[in-house]
């Protein structure tokens, strides 16, 4: 008599279809899974990011769904408007109570998506309490107490519960997923987690294969011309600094500059940053975009920038980066030179980086770049090999399901049933 698939539950505040930050890469990893053999289930809340405001027809207290096979189960949680300080953390902890009592369809493992850090504490107590010998893997995308640390942010009693919180989760954890080398480092470091359950795998981009992009048409629609276009695409957040972008379009003006800074997409600093930037001529807004033509607006923009908060350093691998080196354009950072957004984009060639929170470097560098058409050519063609070799998706897929096979198995070191390949 054949065993039934394993079954497996993955819970994660972000799901599809919320277009960026963490939701697309729990998406895809449910989808492989399920391609790959799993019966996959997963908690969520509804869809609310980036915009922090529940999507239009969703909402209800409870709601199930089939999304590309797989069965969600959404529940309400609190979605603060202006999500910082305990509101957000308000947020987390609403979503982790919900966990303590929502159906977990007797899985063979667990799967907790961190973020969010609370949500996950609570389903790992949950499941010590209820549903022991059932393997927890933790995915972390961010560290939630080195984010503090690195913003300023720490040094307080709620810094110390959080440092507490992670560490009690990832110890707690049967497996922890890391999206990168060095956090592999930190979390044996910082947490004394065992090297030996600590699994890197890396993130990749969401954005499917597109058509060659009209350059012209494309910036023709979205008002750009002849001038050199610095677009930053994603969350802005307080970690993402993006004030210093604001102050480097207003001395573009002042020197009478050939160069427009774009900042495209949603988060909690948005509207502080339109106020600060209000009558800057270089600076444009947009509004985050389907995946078409998001990857198009990649594809016509000159270069493309991360900019972080100074002192970030070690908290998080920006995802943003994979979508980049698939467009082909060259990435320059504004971050801590010995971060691990600098490590990235070097191992990588893609890119320039220059120092954190200083306008007037990030704006001499983008001037360079854009002027020089062969090596901006050259870095986003290092960038596109780097994310078709290294940040492959189907060997991620197959690494997490691999590892899971093994936690659930013990004796067995790859997926339990391949029914498709994970493409």
């Amino acid at each position: 008599m054949s065993r039934p698939a394993p079954a497996v539950t993955v819970l994660g505040v972000n799901y599809p279809p919320e277009p960026t930050g963490i939701s697309p890469y729990t998406g895809a990893m449910s989808r492989g899974l399920t391609r790959l053999g799993y019966r996959t289930h997963v908690v969520t809340t509804h869809p609310h990011y980036p915009e922090w405001r529940v999507s239009p027809g969703y909402g209800q207290w409870s709601r199930k769904e089939l999304l590309d096979g797989i069965s969600a189960h959404r529940v309400r949680h609190y979605v603060p408007r202006k999500p910082s300080g305990i509101r957000r953390l308000l947020s987390e902890l609403s979503f982790g109570a919900r966990l303590l009592f929502a159906p977990f369809k007797t899985p063979d493992a667990v799967v907790a998506v961190s973020p969010a850090l609370f949500s996950s504490a609570a389903a790992a107590l949950r499941m010590k309490l209820l549903h022991r010998g059932t393997p927890l893997v933790v995915w972390v995308q961010d560290l939630y107490w080195l984010g503090l640390r690195e913003t300023g942010q720490d040094g307080g009693l709620s810094s110390r519960v959080i440092r507490a919180t992670e560490k009690w989760l990832l110890s707690e954890a049967d497996g922890v997923v890391v999206i990168h080398d060095r956090f592999a480092d930190r979390v044996s470091a910082d947490f004394d987690i065992p090297r030996e359950r600590i699994h890197v795998v890396r993130n990749w981009t969401h954005l499917a294969p597109s058509a060659p992009v009209d350059r012209a048409a494309a910036r023709a629609a979205l008002g750009w011309g002849d001038e050199i276009v610095v677009l930053h695409a994603g969350n802005m957040g307080i970690k993402q600094g993006l004030g210093n972008v604001v102050d480097a379009a207003e001395l573009a003006d002042e020197r009478g500059d050939q160069v427009r800074f774009v900042l495209m997409g949603g988060g909690g600093e948005r509207d502080r940053l339109k106020q600060l930037g209000e009558g800057v001529a270089s600076l444009q807004f947009i509004d985050p975009l389907p995946d078409a033509e998001f990857s198009a607006a990649l594809a016509a923009a000159d270069i493309l920038l991360v900019n972080e908060y100074p002192g970030v350093s070690e908290m998080a691998v920006p995802s943003k980066l994979t979508s980049y080196f698939s467009s082909g354009r060259p990435v320059l950072a504004a971050t801590d030179v010995k971060g691990i957004t600098a490590d990235e984009i070097r191992a990588a060639g893609a890119g320039v980086v220059v120092p954190a929170a200083n306008p007037r470097m990030l704006l001499d560098a983008a001037l360079d770049l854009g002027r020089d058409h062969d090596r901006a050519t050259a870095l986003g063609a290092n960038g596109k090999r780097y994310r078709e070799t290294v940040l492959d998706e189907t060997f991620a897929i197959e690494s997490f399901a691999t590892l899971l096979g093994t936690l659930i198995d013990g004796d067995r070191a790859r997926p339990p049933r391949t029914v498709a390949s994970a493409s």
